[in-house]
């Protein structure tokens, strides 16, 4: 997979990243010789991305179960996750983002204060709120050392609605500290939006003016989508490719102007989409000219970057400059960021790309 054929050279804002996709694999084997602890092809880098990387088009539980080989190794240690924070800040530094929003689940950082402690991790003393304070601490240290403004988003988990009360009141304490949304993230086929626990997390979110995504339209039917929109109350779906299969569903949100965070090369790993890229949701969403972004979803098992999503839709989508333009101001009127912050980003966008009005 050709990775290094330069396609947008300006700044771009990036909205769907998973923060437990995005662990560099020096990082993951580091933390296991600390704990000492063997993990699959863990021994060394070759062997690790062998058993960690998806390659080929699987489903989304595939993908999923690639976390149960490396999280262990990092999940539980304070010292990891502020380093995973950091880290992360500045590989989105060099691929030229300018503006992200992170997401991830904190429990699945934790051992302490979370049922079931995740990863078969004994018990230990680090809680969900501790591993939001450390993340913090990791993005906003990479802010300022790598100059790039980041933002995180909370996600509840389909399969554990139990946890989502907590991250709705995370979401609310640190409103505005690093984190501006809450997500409901996981196998849709479980048909889990309508659970007491993740309703009330996000009817909380909106009460208290959290900003709210719904992965949605990736693994499940338009239901899913229609259900994110009108039961969850989601401004941005993430994914989304198979509301086109609902064409008034499709006109709706076109007339809502809603934003869909898509991920060409992670549509391709999953199945969620047609293997043939010229066939993607992505086209026809430009030629009517949708509301949308290219994000990278999970780098590491997905061994994929943003530079390669931008490829694919330059060279196997018809994207041009002024595309790519078009999608990052796409993305940054579409951020979470406070009002005042976002005109502060938009106009560091436009002023990039020359432009004053497009």
């Amino acid at each position: 997979m050709e990775q290094k054929v330069h396609t947008f050279n300006k700044p771009k804002v990036e909205l769907h990243v998973h923060l437990d996709a995005t662990i560099r694999p020096e990082t993951i084997l580091y933390f296991a010789k600390k704990k000492q602890m063997e993990i699959p092809g863990g021994e060394c880098m070759d062997g690790l991305l062998e058993k960690v990387v998806c390659k080929t088009p699987g489903n989304l539980t595939e993908f999923l179960s690639k976390f149960n080989i490396y999280m262990p190794a990092v999940a539980g240690d304070r010292e990891a996750v502020k380093r995973i924070a950091y880290e992360f800040v500045e590989t989105k530094a060099n691929e030229g983002v300018i503006y992200v929003e992170v997401r991830y689940n904190p429990h699945l950082f934790a051992n302490f204060k979370v049922d079931p402690i995740p990863w078969g991790q004994k018990e230990g003393d680090l809680t969900p709120e501790e591993v939001v304070k450390l993340v913090n601490e990791g993005l906003k240290e990479g802010e300022r050392d790598f100059n790039i403004k980041v933002k995180s988003i909370l996600c509840c988990l389909r399969h554990m609605p139990s946890w989502s009360p907590e991250i709705a009141e995370l979401c609310k304490k640190y409103h505005n500290n690093t984190v501006v949304a809450i997500d409901l993230a996981g196998d849709e086929r479980l048909k889990s939006e309508t659970s007491p626990e993740h309703m009330w997390a996000f009817e909380e979110a909106a009460r208290c003016g959290v900003h709210r995504t719904v992965h949605a339209g990736e693994a499940g039917p338009p239901s899913v989508v229609k259900e994110a929109v009108e039961l969850l109350k989601a401004e941005r779906i993430g994914h989304g490719y198979h509301t086109l299969q609902d064409p008034v569903l499709y006109k709706h949100l076109l007339d809502m102007n809603m934003h869909f965070e898509m991920c060409p090369w992670s549509s391709y790993i999953t199945g969620a989409c047609d293997p043939d890229f010229t066939k993607h949701p992505l086209i026809k969403l430009k030629a009517d000219k949708a509301n949308y972004s290219l994000s990278t979803d999970g780098p590491l098992p997905f061994g994929t970057t943003l530079e390669n999503d931008y490829r694919i839709a330059a060279t196997s989508m018809g994207f041009n400059e002024d595309d790519f333009m078009r999608i990052n101001i796409n993305a940054a009127q579409s951020c979470f960021l406070p009002e005042s912050e976002k005109q502060e980003l938009l106009s560091k966008v436009y002023n990039a790309y020359g432009l004053t009005v497009i």
